[in-house]
């Protein structure tokens, strides 16, 4: 017989449809599977490795909603606009008024 007469050749298969719910059902399957695997890992993990810790650190909690005004503040916002501004050997007089202010509070 020649070679390929006992084969017959496989009728094309046939799509059950099952529309939209069919396939959302697939994607939950696949996801509680993936969820699963993933939580295996994690837990593999931890053994090994010792559980995770999280620390959360609060700052200004319990600061005052206005910002209290520093003393000296107007003349450390002169200094830093004349230094900004231009030549800082030419701010001696802003500084000299910051020491005095500083060494007088």
């Amino acid at each position: 017989p020649p070679p390929g007469a006992g084969r017959g050749v496989a009728p094309p298969a046939v799509g059950g449809g099952g529309g939209m719910m069919s396939g959302l059902m697939g994607s939950m399957a696949s996801g509680m599977a993936m969820g699963t695997g993933m939580a295996i890992a994690n837990r593999a993990v931890d053994s090994l490795m010792g559980p995770r810790q999280t620390e959360v650190v609060h700052r200004n909690e319990g600061a005052p909603a206005a910002a209290v005004p520093v003393k000296c503040q107007v003349q450390q916002d002169q200094l830093t606009q004349c230094v900004q501004s231009s030549d800082a050997s030419q701010c001696q007089f802003y500084q000299d008024a910051l020491k005095a202010c500083q060494q007088s509070s």
